[in-house]
């Protein structure tokens, strides 16, 4: 029986070591609502004003630290065995617990140490936040540059970079301001982040259409309390843009890198968000009707 608890604790030990907890962005990683055919451009388009002074550093693998884990572990699973092998636990007594547990805890920090270090190395190299204010009261920045409604005509100019594919069309709005509009909405993305953070849904209900938020609501709902996503940089780029019937659409893909600030967890940022504006009505607001994780 004593036996029994001390095998029970080590496989506890080694179960915290393997969870991994992700972070909930907005959204909670899923896909939502309208879906459409995009291209990605080959290279970003208006990048963020901080990518200029962003220095690669070199990815050198820790040897010195993975020999030292390795060590570790061996001698953890040398000590351990030697006690059960040994019959150190036929009398257990409050100072083998002890050691039991001092165990456990080196077994976690090596394992904990050589998954983050195993996750710094696949990572790119990236210069602090890109912290910004709001870049205008238009939803997602002012989308043309004299033009307010951008409803009269659509041209077929591409942003430089852009994968020429007939079958994803990219008709903008007649004096579209692709900067200022990219710069907008990464200012939204990480708002809309912190809103859904604080499950702030007032406010996430002003950037989404009424399908796309039911969708939301609901999926807020399923995650207890507040939660801890820090957006440590995003970049975005335009990678579709069409109208219909009066409805002018637009694809953002966004691309960068997040983290939850609890369980020091991060993740790559990997959205596409569809946006529409209805042309017909005076100053009307681009809204997210898609959501692609």
């Amino acid at each position: 029986m004593k036996k029994f608890w001390v095998i029970m604790t080590i496989l506890f030990a080694f179960t915290l070591t393997t969870s991994h907890v992700e972070a909930k962005k907005f959204g909670g990683g899923k896909s939502f609502g309208k879906s459409f055919l995009t291209s990605p451009s080959k290279s970003k388009t208006a990048p963020s004003s901080n990518n200029s002074k962003q220095q690669a550093a070199p990815n050198t693998p820790a040897k010195g630290g993975m020999m030292k884990g390795m060590l570790g572990g061996l001698l953890a699973g040398g000590l351990i065995a030697a006690l059960i092998g040994g019959g150190a636990f036929e009398g257990i007594q409050i100072m083998d617990i002890i050691l039991i547990a001092l165990v456990a805890f080196i077994a976690i920090r090596l394992f904990k140490g050589m998954a983050q270090a195993k996750m710094a190395a696949a990572q790119p190299a990236y210069a602090g936040n890109q912290t910004r204010q709001n870049a205008g009261s238009d939803m997602f920045g002012s989308s043309t540059s004299n033009n307010q409604h951008g409803d009269a005509t659509f041209s077929e100019e591409k942003p430089a970079g852009f994968t020429n594919e007939e079958s994803v069309p990219f008709n903008l709005p007649a004096d579209f301001d692709i900067n200022n509009f990219l710069s907008g909405a990464r200012d939204h993305y990480r708002t809309i982040q912190k809103a859904w953070n604080e499950n702030n849904i007032e406010m996430i209900k002003e950037y989404v259409n009424e399908e796309l938020f039911a969708h939301l609501k609901q999926e807020r709902a399923s995650l207890s309390g507040e939660q801890h996503t820090e957006v440590m940089f995003v970049d975005a780029e335009l990678v579709r843009a069409d109208q219909q019937f009066g409805i002018a659409e637009l694809s953002i893909k966004f691309s960068g890198r997040y983290r939850d600030t609890v369980e020091n967890v991060e993740e790559d940022i990997t959205d596409v968000w569809h946006l529409e504006r209805d042309t017909t009505q005076d100053n009307a607001p681009w809204l997210i009707v898609g959501i692609e994780a």
